[in-house]
């Protein structure tokens, strides 16, 4: 699509697209709650399933028609485990020994390393200069946040930190996955599949690794349970995909900058944590390469110098 001709974010989009970073950004604060009690699959577990009830709801009460065929779940249950199960078990288990904002940072650079793996992997998407120096930016911000000692120290929180990124490496193959496999199915019924695409991998591993969930949980992790699997999952697709539709998916990449700021003012409001200034450091120049990446900031500068000359 041509850049003049992409979708622009009006007021309304503007207030979902903050509304979606909120409650994505919320599900790294509500997670470090709920794994003070429970063992980080089971978490991913609870994400998944109390989110099924609400997207099912609505899919059957908008009349969508759900896939029967084998080919469509297997498409399903893939990106299942590399939307859902692979992500959110690698994130909820590095927030054992790393803090949620710190996660979230190195969450965000998802759509970094996505746009590369997308150019690798799809015709349509080809490998730019612009996409190569994002991803090279992406690694750079993580250097610094993770620093130079970590080649020679190697401790579990550099395995936690590299967990992260294993995340967003999958999330960056989920988009491609659902690119090529699942454009022909509605939003909606294509984050109900994956879903239980979700739980259905989940529910045995968790069951095997942690053992029966307990629902002896004080009141607050019930609530952070809830809040992810519900308002972090299930409210966030719905927002996404009216975002998706009203904007495009180049404006709604820009969410993934838009996160860690929430995700680190929540947790140094409510849980006391605070972020080194690496850590800072690293989320710029992060910044800065989704937006090289996205390369609209700076069609617009070299548009104004034109104007001016």
């Amino acid at each position: 699509m041509d850049r003049k001709l992409a979708p622009k974010i009006d007021l309304i989009s503007g207030f979902l697209l903050l509304g979606l970073a909120f409650v994505w950004g919320g599900s790294f604060f509500f997670a470090e709650i709920a794994i003070t009690e429970i063992p980080p699959l089971t978490v991913a577990l609870h994400r998944v399933f109390w989110a099924l009830p609400p997207i099912f709801i609505v899919v059957l009460w908008k009349g969508l028609k759900i896939p029967l065929s084998g080919r469509a779940w297997f498409n399903f249950l893939i990106m299942g485990a590399l939307n859902n199960a692979i992500p959110f078990s690698l994130i909820f288990w590095a927030q054992v020994s790393i803090g949620s904002g710190l996660a979230s940072i190195l969450n965000g650079t998802t759509a970094v390393f996505g746009a590369v793996v997308a150019g690798i992997l799809l015709i349509d998407e080809p490998l730019t200069v612009r996409k190569i120096l994002g991803a090279f930016l992406g690694f750079l911000g993580v250097a610094v946040i993770m620093g130079i000692n970590a080649l020679s120290n190697f401790n579990i929180q550099n395995l936690a930190q590299l967990a992260v990124l294993g995340a967003a490496f999958s999330y960056s193959f989920a988009g491609v996955w659902g690119k090529k496999y699942l454009s022909n199915y509605p939003p909606l019924v294509n984050a109900f599949g994956m879903l239980l695409g979700g739980t259905v991998i989940l529910f045995p591993i968790a069951l095997y690794v942690d053992g029966l969930p307990s629902l002896s949980l004080s009141l607050h992790v019930w609530g952070s349970v809830i809040g992810v699997a519900i308002i972090s999952t299930a409210i966030a697709y719905f927002l996404y995909f009216e975002i998706l539709a009203r904007s495009g998916s180049a404006n709604l990449m820009l969410v993934t900058v838009m996160i860690p700021p929430v995700a680190v003012t929540l947790s140094s409001t409510f849980l006391g944590e605070a972020l080194s200034s690496e850590a800072w450091y690293g989320f710029t120049i992060i910044g800065v390469g989704l937006l090289i990446t996205d390369g609209r900031t700076f069609d617009k500068m070299k548009a104004s110098v034109k104007r001016r000359l």
